[in-house]
């Protein structure tokens, strides 16, 4: 069995690593190069770093920032945040980032996914859903979640598996940042329904939570930010964690 990722994610305003409330609430975490180095050396699987407000400000993710990532961690990282086209993927790529995410963009043209994996190769590129539950439906949200539309979840991301998303990073709108645990009921449908790994987001609190989505929501990776900025679950004492429940990691 592959060994399920541990995924740390900086969600990065104005230079600087925050953390919020679903989508709102935000507080200062950290100087994101330094964060990065920390869990790099603390056993990290990977990396994402996501500007939260590139898209509303209608402006290019900063590509000095990924190339100082770069030069100071020797894992895996992924890029997004207001990704439009083919000359963003290149210009991140270029300054040293492994993937990037696209979300925002991919709805409003999801030929665009087509035409990112066509250049770069499906491996690289990921496709970010921000979605919440209505009732049955779970329905996704662009704009750094402002702006709901009537796509449903599961529908979006089987069709952007097949135009070609390698990964999918499902992040429930409704448990992020609450501590309560993952959204285990549409990660399970969604990992379920693509054939391509599905990291999960929103909601870690505590270990339990993570043994949960990996058993209970089917997930291949799980991504969380504030328990591991505020130094609530350290990388090392998580993974042992899930080791112990039999839930394969890769140890440093």
């Amino acid at each position: 069995m592959l060994s399920k990722r541990i995924i740390p994610c900086l969600d990065i305003k104005d230079g600087q690593t925050v953390k919020g409330v679903k989508f709102e609430q935000i507080r200062h975490a950290g100087d994101p190069v330094e964060l990065a180095s920390l869990y790099a050396r603390s056993g990290a699987d990977e990396l994402t770093f996501l500007d939260i407000t590139a898209t509303i400000e209608d402006r290019r993710t900063f590509a000095e920032l990924v190339e100082k990532i770069a030069h100071n961690i020797n894992i895996p990282f992924t890029v997004g945040g207001g990704i439009k086209n083919e000359d963003d993927v290149a210009r991140l790529l270029d300054a040293g980032a492994d993937k990037i995410t696209i979300n925002s963009a991919a709805v409003r043209q999801p030929g665009l996914i087509d035409i990112l994996a066509g250049r770069f190769g499906s491996q690289c590129i990921v496709l970010a859903v921000d979605c919440k539950q209505y009732g049955l439906r779970s329905l996704v949200h662009l704009d750094g979640g402002r702006t709901p539309t009537d796509r449903e979840t599961l529908l979006w991301v089987k069709e952007a598996v097949e135009r070609g998303a390698g990964e999918i990073l499902l992040t429930s709108m409704d448990h992020d940042g609450t501590k309560e645990g993952f959204a285990l009921e549409i990660t399970r449908d969604v990992s379920e329904s693509v054939s391509v790994p599905v990291i999960a987001s929103g909601g870690a609190g505590k270990s339990e939570h993570f043994v949960d989505v990996f058993e209970k929501g089917k997930a291949d990776a799980a991504l969380a930010a504030s328990i591991f900025h505020f130094g609530e679950i350290p990388i090392p004492e998580l993974k042992k964690y899930l080791s112990e429940n039999n839930i394969p990691v890769r140890m440093k």
